[in-house]
């Protein structure tokens, strides 16, 4: 676990579909108040319109449909990725400074957040050597097929983390035709209604918030 006694979590839950551009310059000055001391840490939940982001290790080669969509740099690590109505994406603020200053450990936390979610809806979410996120077996697909249903792209800066964690909801899941995601070959991708788990996203919410207090600490509004 990951916890902090530095106080609760901010936990924010954005209303309206959030562009990109506004939501990094968002964390970026929420980074530099947590730096400053200034301000709690936060859990960010959003929606995006439909678009591609580019982290710092994306492949040109990888975006296969450069009109299908908008598609920014996103100063993440990682390489290419979809967002999109109907998939959560959690940006985290934490000072890991106060918790423990290790990027490994901080992305196997990450991880247990997602899985112990996916385990709320009773979908059993796992780790893969090598390839990043969480993953899905899919006996109904070709034998070993695994199907993704959470990337993983952070930065850290100061040892303050910002972006996160995207979850696939029911997100069209036609538009990640358009990139490689995440540059890893072979697999699809999946969400929680392609796998006939029928949830609201703020009962998602709700169990993303549950799982993030026995992974992080508590959060308050």
């Amino acid at each position: 676990m990951l916890s902090s006694d530095g106080g609760p979590v901010a936990w924010q839950v954005a209303g309206a579909p959030v562009d990109y551009p506004e939501a990094v310059a968002a964390m970026e000055a929420r980074v530099a108040a947590i730096v400053a001391g200034e301000a709690p840490e936060l859990a960010w939940l959003v929606e995006h319109p439909p678009l591609y982001t580019a982290g710092t290790s994306a492949n040109p080669a990888d975006l296969l449909m450069p009109d299908r969509l908008p598609v920014y740099p996103a100063g993440r690590g990682g390489e290419y990725t979809y967002h999109g109505p109907g998939q959560r994406v959690a940006y985290l603020m934490l000072d890991l400074n106060r918790r423990a200053p290790d990027i490994r450990r901080f992305v196997a936390s990450l991880e247990e957040w997602i899985i112990r979610t996916l385990a709320r809806f009773n979908v059993k979410g796992e780790r893969r050597e090598g390839r990043v996120g969480i993953w899905v077996a899919r006996p109904d697909k070709d034998l070993g097929q695994e199907d993704k249903i959470a990337a993983i792209g952070i930065r850290i800066r100061r040892w303050v983390t910002f972006h996160g964690i995207a979850l696939n909801v029911d997100p069209d899941l036609e538009h990640f035709a358009g990139i490689v995601p995440c540059g890893i070959r072979g697999h699809g991708v999946t969400s929680l209604a392609d796998l006939g788990i029928t949830a609201s996203m703020a009962e998602v919410d709700m169990a993303l918030r549950a799982s993030f207090e026995e992974v992080f600490g508590g959060t308050a509004a």
